[in-house]
């Protein structure tokens, strides 16, 4: 079996990273303007970048979405939400989905950032969001 038949997406999967830094939003103590426009760039990245993955592989609907989280720290299950809700928001915008609908599958992981592995997307610090589609089957 070639490596490429061992990958865990096909050909018809999204899969990108992001250079989007992430933190815990329900911890976080700042003005709502400074929360405001966080949110606002993360959104404008997935925008920026989703659509053009998206020419050349369209996954069919219900998808299963993966969101992974790449920082130097972990964070609990419910803070890892927080934190990538607005990415999840932009993801189903750039789908043509409403991210509460039950058809499709949202999943979330973090993958803790080594320095010693080079990984492209992410920003100085090992900051990214990792953004996975395929059809749910």
């Amino acid at each position: 079996m070639s490596a490429a038949n061992s990958l865990p997406w096909n050909d018809a999967s999204i899969r990108v990273t992001l250079p989007i830094r992430t933190i815990s939003e329900n911890n976080a103590r700042e003005h709502w303007a400074s929360r405001a426009k966080r949110r606002k760039g993360q959104r404008e990245v997935v925008h920026l970048v989703l659509p053009m993955h998206m020419r050349t592989c369209k996954p069919v609907a219900p998808f299963a979405i993966t969101l992974v989280r790449i920082a130097p720290r972990r964070l609990d299950s419910d803070n890892l939400q927080g934190a990538l809700k607005a990415v999840r928001d932009q993801v189903a915008e750039e789908l043509g989905i409403n991210d509460g609908d039950p058809a499709h599958e949202w999943r979330y992981e973090q993958r803790h950032y080594d320095k010693n592995r080079r990984e492209l997307g992410l920003q100085v610090g090992g900051y990214g969001v990792e953004v996975r589609v395929e059809s749910r089957r």
